[in-house]
């Protein structure tokens, strides 16, 4: 099946630009670094979601959907992005929110993304804890059916192959900034968690016999969890483009060793990289997401994983509403002169 015959909307402010990091490329002297910025993809502050989402919320309108549903932790960065495209479609919204990070940040639960899930009108159910959060999501799918509503049931992250389809979109848009700009990408490095940004990645690559390589850095502490999905969405993503192709179970990469002790809770190599981030190249990052892949890539560059002469990519995945609601882990004592 041709890409173009997908349904699809737009939502997403693209291309998003690509930019050369030239003092972090310094600082590890080497690989060149580059940033693909879908922080910048316009919906409710960006974020990848939103290219999926391009591609779900088609599929929902095609269906008759009356009522986007969708699950994600309390600051789920796809819940924030989902609600705001509801908006945006004239759509209600109900957002199945699991307490599924131990954190104990007085903003966790009123700032940050949750702050902006009500702004954006969807009703939020959250969720007590030790609740079974995919019975939950079911129970909820039900009720509304019960009640005459249509509703249109997006996964956790967007992670299927429909919401794939935006980072095979993604795959295309990179290869040919990459060409306009005499680039060579040699690795793309990315935060992986639900595993649909990563899958469609990867498809994406393949469909177009690039080399570049995708390092998914696994940010849930479940990295064999993760790689599973990621190949299992991958594989039927890359099927519907291109039935009978030779997809290889090789080219989903998924590394761990970053994500601390569990997903969402902070960890000192991620603070250490926000922070170069920021006072390197005025990158402002997440601590779920993009500050972890960003401390996975430093390290990784440092241990000489990437040679000097490559270029390397790091997806810029959004999540920045996020840091707000780890307030006091980034509180410092400011020097008085």
């Amino acid at each position: 099946m041709a890409r173009s015959a997908i349904p699809r909307i737009s939502l997403a402010h693209l291309p998003t630009s690509l930019e050369f990091l030239p003092r972090l490329s310094r600082e590890l002297g080497g690989p060149r670094i580059l940033v693909k910025r879908d922080d910048c993809t316009g919906l409710a502050l960006g974020g990848n979601k939103t290219r999926k989402l391009d591609y779900l919320m088609a599929e929902a309108e095609a269906q008759g959907a009356d009522t986007i549903l969708t699950i994600g932790g309390v600051q789920s960065n796809h819940v924030r992005q989902t609600a705001a495209a509801a908006a945006r479609s004239g759509l209600s919204c109900h957002l199945v929110l699991p307490r599924a990070v131990p954190w104990d940040d007085p903003a966790y639960e009123i700032s940050g993304n949750v702050q902006l899930d009500h702004l954006l009108g969807a009703q939020v159910h959250l969720l007590p804890e030790g609740t079974d959060r995919e019975a939950a999501f079911r129970r909820m799918a039900r009720v509304l059916r019960t009640n005459g509503r249509k509703p249109y049931v997006i996964p956790s992250g967007g992670s299927n192959p429909t919401g794939a389809m935006g980072y095979v979109t993604c795959a295309e848009e990179l290869e040919a900034q990459a060409r306009g700009a005499g680039e060579k990408i040699d690795y793309l490095v990315h935060a992986t968690g639900s595993g649909g940004t990563q899958a469609g990645l990867v498809a994406g690559f393949h469909r177009l016999q690039s080399k570049t390589q995708v390092l998914g850095v696994d940010i849930t502490a479940k990295a064999d969890e993760i790689a599973a999905k990621v190949w299992d969405i991958a594989r039927e993503t890359s099927d519907q483009l291109q039935p009978e192709n030779d997809l290889l179970r090789a080219s989903v990469q998924v590394i761990e060793g970053y994500a601390g002790d569990a997903y969402g809770l902070p960890t000192e190599q991620m603070r250490t990289a926000v922070r170069q981030a920021a006072r390197l190249e005025g990158l402002i990052l997440d601590p779920v997401y993009t500050g972890k892949a960003m401390a996975g890539m430093i390290d990784m560059a440092r241990q000489g994983r990437f040679s000097a002469d490559q270029t390397i990519v790091f997806l810029h995945t959004g999540g920045m509403p996020g840091l707000f609601a780890y307030n006091e882990y980034f509180q410092e004592e400011q020097e008085m002169f």
